[in-house]
């Protein structure tokens, strides 16, 4: 097979050739250690930014129920080996009235669980709930809240106004009760990592927080994702240039269960980023989702191999 000829019409349209003509990265999927669920984008925030372009009104992708994941974890159950994390993103999780039906089907199983929340008022509705959940389950229950900047007024203007006070309130709650608790927070202030692990870790200690801002498990700080198609395209030549190997990658080690508005089953897809995108449907069950992912959009660059971004608890540092 020979490659195309080179066109900027051809950037990241490929699945196996660059527009320069080099043979595209991909990624094969050595464990699945990490399975996601979007459990809908409806979210009580509308973030100028938000990759997904949660809001709520934005219902693209539909509520998952309680027994579309419950069947969805019964197949992941089976794998050898099975996945030791499950992770619910959206939107705003806590805005799906199954999601602590969901948390507690995972834990049940013997899955540890990642909440992904800005813990807001959508979490305060679950609250007597998670707290049964921490009794039953002590210690497997992550929940990581989103504060994009250490500076309230930095954080504000990525989440809108008055969204910093109920988020601390938030997850301050969660901290005083006992829960795993960790921060995310974003890099499009430019400054470096250094500094902003800095203003984080000033931040929980004038809150009373007992988290590491050195921990890159305790706070995860994400690369930015762009629209910009100048971002370079990964071949195969670029992992030596770069000092990185495929099975680093987010898509490794995870997949995502989506259901989109209107569809009559749901969809695993390659990962997190890409719920929109047809060419990252990896079909309707686990088994088929494990072909390998041509790295062919931009996001597969500037936040993973570039960035070295992962959602995944146990591979937040990129590697």
């Amino acid at each position: 097979m020979s490659p195309p000829p080179e066109s900027p019409r051809a950037r990241f349209a490929d699945p196996d050739w660059t527009a320069s003509g080099q043979r595209r990265a991909g990624v094969t999927l050595t464990a699945l250690e990490t399975l996601w669920f979007n459990t809908g984008t409806l979210c009580n925030l509308a973030c100028p930014s938000c990759y997904i372009e949660s809001s709520p009104r934005n219902d693209r992708l539909a509520f998952l129920s309680r027994a579309e994941v419950r069947a969805c974890l019964d197949e992941a159950a089976g794998l050898a080996p099975p996945p030791h994390e499950i992770g619910f993103t959206g939107g705003e999780p806590f805005a799906n009235r199954d999601i602590t039906g969901m948390i507690e089907d995972a834990l049940a199983r013997g899955f540890r669980v990642l909440v992904l929340t800005n813990a807001m008022a959508p979490l305060d509705h679950h609250r007597a709930r998670l707290l049964g959940l921490r009794a039953m389950f002590p210690g497997r229950l992550t929940l990581r809240v989103s504060l994009d900047h250490y500076a309230p007024a930095r954080h504000e203007e990525m989440r809108g106004p008055r969204s910093w006070a109920p988020a601390v309130e938030g997850l301050l709650w969660l901290a005083r009760h006992g829960f795993v608790v960790a921060v995310a927070g974003r890099t499009a202030s430019g400054e470096p990592e250094a500094v902003l692990r800095s203003g984080y870790a000033r931040l929980f200690a004038g809150l009373g927080l007992e988290l590491d801002a050195r921990d890159p498990a305790a706070l995860v700080l994400f690369p930015e994702m762009t629209d910009d198609d100048n971002v370079p395209e990964i071949s195969e030549s670029c992992w030596a240039v770069l000092h990185k190997r495929p099975e680093q990658m987010m898509c490794a080690s995870s997949r995502m269960v989506v259901k989109r508005k209107g569809a009559d089953r749901l969809s695993v897809v390659a990962c997190t980023l890409l719920p929109y995108d047809p060419r990252f449907d990896l079909g309707p069950s686990l088994a088929a989702a494990a072909r390998r992912v041509p790295l062919n959009h931009r996001h597969c660059a500037n936040f993973c191999v570039l960035g070295g971004g992962s959602c995944s608890a146990s591979r937040n540092d990129g590697g």
